[in-house]
């Protein structure tokens, strides 16, 4: 499938959305450990606060990646905003609202492949990318679909009771559209992309039917 916009122009977003937003990518970053330390250690009011850093991560791409700065190369990017932006506002009623969603560290296999996503989204993902030839500026950040979608399924993948399954539809549906779109481009790292929406809707699955059956 032909897409509207180059290589170059792909590119050339990454590298304005990172010189525009300069220093959010630390603030993620540092939000990001925040997460994965109440998710470690929780307390009485973590699972909201995970939740609500989670609805801020999707509300952002969704806002200011897709609508403010993709969609001057791809239409198509309105529709993407709009995913992103009904994702966070589910985290924000599911999570902090309704209190729907809870998050603990658990030494099995959800847990370890939790941990496995998260690390490989702030650390080896950009270390591919780089090595790739894809150098900040103009690189996938953490803040931006890709990397954080991963982060995402880490985070969901440690959901201490039977994860809703509204909330896995819409990071599944970009792990597959944002894995083709991306490595048309040669984006090689968004392959774990593809990864990770295969093997957390899978482990989900048997993680709920497991809570449901207890």
């Amino acid at each position: 499938m032909k897409t509207p916009f180059t290589v170059e122009q792909f590119f050339d977003v990454f590298n304005n959305y990172n010189e525009a937003v300069f220093p959010m990518q630390a603030v993620f970053y540092l939000l990001s450990l925040f997460v994965v330390y109440l998710i470690i250690k929780p307390n009485s009011g973590s699972e909201k606060i995970v939740s609500g850093v989670l609805a801020l991560l999707w509300l952002w791409m969704g806002i200011v990646y897709h609508l403010v700065f993709f969609t001057a190369i791809n239409n198509a990017a309105y529709l993407f905003g709009a995913m992103f932006v009904l994702q966070g506002i589910l985290f924000l009623v599911t999570g902090v609202f309704q209190s729907k969603l809870s998050f603990k560290f658990r030494f099995d296999i959800y847990g370890i492949s939790g941990i496995a996503l998260i690390i490989f989204a702030l650390v080896f993902y950009p270390m591919l990318g780089n090595y790739l030839g894809h150098v900040y500026p103009s690189s996938p950040t953490f803040g931006l679909p890709c990397p954080t979608t991963i982060f995402t399924f880490g985070i969901l993948l440690m959901s201490d009771r039977k994860c809703p399954a509204v909330i896995m539809v819409i990071p599944f549906l970009w792990s597959v559209i944002g894995f083709f779109a991306a490595f048309s481009f040669g984006v090689i790292e968004d392959t774990g992309l593809l990864i990770a929406g295969l093997l957390t809707l899978t482990l989900l699955l048997v993680k709920n039917k497991k809570y449901q059956n207890e």
